[in-house]
């Protein structure tokens, strides 16, 4: 196991042990914010890559993410500890306070112009901005996808096809649908966004 993901357990059952030792109610909306910049960043840049920019995301999205980790139908071992005191109105006014963040950059080059020609037509085969809309910008309970970092978005797609995220069994299908190759280069495409 890597130092970074021993750390990320260690502070998923430390943040887990202070929530749960008190009601969700006792805790103000800055004191379970704060547990959540902790690894996505306090300025919405993740150390980690492969941890999600929340900063600016859709509300709907992010409230359905957690609604899912606290019912168990999204997997993590930090974030199911987190939520596991969450009430529905905790998880409603979390996701609209990080929706009214700015979006972090994350200076992220655009790629190469062989792979923005292979990303575009992967996205035109598979018809992701159907949900993600144009400009891959999201709406509602669906996800912008653009200047998400490369790491998060190559991890989440390769956990769709694995299954290893299940919540979402529409986009299993899709990932396993599309070649790795061509969900390399749709993963580069959306970080440089």
């Amino acid at each position: 196991m890597g130092d970074n993901l021993i750390l990320k357990i260690l502070a998923g059952m430390i943040f887990g042990t202070l929530l749960c030792a008190s009601p969700s109610s006792a805790q103000s909306l800055a004191e379970k914010v704060e547990v959540c910049t902790g690894c996505h960043g306090q300025d919405g840049k993740p150390a980690d890559k492969t941890i999600p920019i929340i900063w600016g995301q859709q509300a709907g999205y992010i409230y359905i993410q957690l609604r899912d980790f606290k019912r168990g139908d999204r997997k993590n071992e930090t974030m199911q500890p987190i939520v596991a005191t969450f009430e529905k109105n905790d998880m409603l006014a979390i996701a609209e306070y990080f929706a009214q963040k700015p979006w972090p950059n994350l200076n992220q080059p655009r790629p190469p112009k062989d792979v923005t020609q292979k990303a575009l037509t992967a996205e035109h085969s598979v018809g992701c901005t159907s949900c993600h809309l144009e400009q891959f910008q999201g709406a509602s309970t669906v996800p912008r996808l653009a200047g998400q970092s490369e790491e998060y978005l190559a991890k989440t797609m390769a956990d769709f096809r694995t299954r290893a995220r299940g919540n979402n069994p529409g986009m299993t299908d899709l990932m396993l649908a599309t070649s790795p190759d061509d969900l390399s280069a749709l993963a580069q495409f959306l970080a440089g966004l």
